[in-house]
């Protein structure tokens, strides 16, 4: 039995590309913004990753029983693998599209709409509350912009996956985690 390799987009640190459109939107009040766009092209980039490696995990999956006969060598499985399952588009379908959707949701729509309009707050209230120069209310609403992404990270996660189960799952039967290639 050998351990199973970690997902590169979700285990290791490319985990953290999926945030770049939330650091974007905090440093929104100090840079031009084709910087915040591209913030999201980085995010984005990382969601279709993510989307069509679970599509080729699905679609490398074993057709055959677990342990083959002892005369039978194990082959590694790939795309053009015989033990692939070429046959079942329906599969690689299902784990592209819940993975896209998913991650849109969680990693890019919803926290970047978020910390927006916490900036977007938080800049309006700095200028009518306090009396503090412009570049020090803008500096202030970024490091809340950025103090606020870990915080909202979890609370969203779990509202997608409710979202999706109560809806998008239920036509493919799928619910809670999006689609492995176990």
């Amino acid at each position: 039995m050998g351990q199973e390799e970690p997902d590169l987009y979700r285990d290791t640190w490319v985990r953290y590309l999926g945030y770049a459109n939330e650091v974007g939107e905090s440093f929104r009040p100090l840079v031009p913004v084709p910087v915040v766009w591209a913030s999201y092209g980085v995010a984005t980039a990382y969601v279709t990753a993510d989307a069509i490696d679970k599509g080729r995990k699905a679609a490398t999956v074993s057709a055959t029983p677990s342990s083959p006969p002892a005369s039978v060598p194990a082959l590694p499985l790939t795309p053009v693998s015989p033990q692939a399952h070429p046959q079942d588009p329906t599969r690689v379908g299902v784990a592209v599209v819940d993975t896209f959707v998913w991650q849109s949701l969680a990693s890019v729509a919803i926290p970047g709409f978020t910390i927006n309009r916490l900036c977007a707050a938080s800049l309006a209230l700095l200028g009518s509350l306090t009396r503090w120069p412009l570049p020090v209310r803008r500096w202030t609403t970024t490091a809340l912009g950025l103090a606020a992404i870990p915080l909202i990270i979890t609370p969203i996660d779990r509202t997608v996956d409710f979202l999706m189960d109560s809806s998008l799952r239920k036509l493919y039967r799928t619910p809670g985690e999006p689609p492995t290639s176990h």
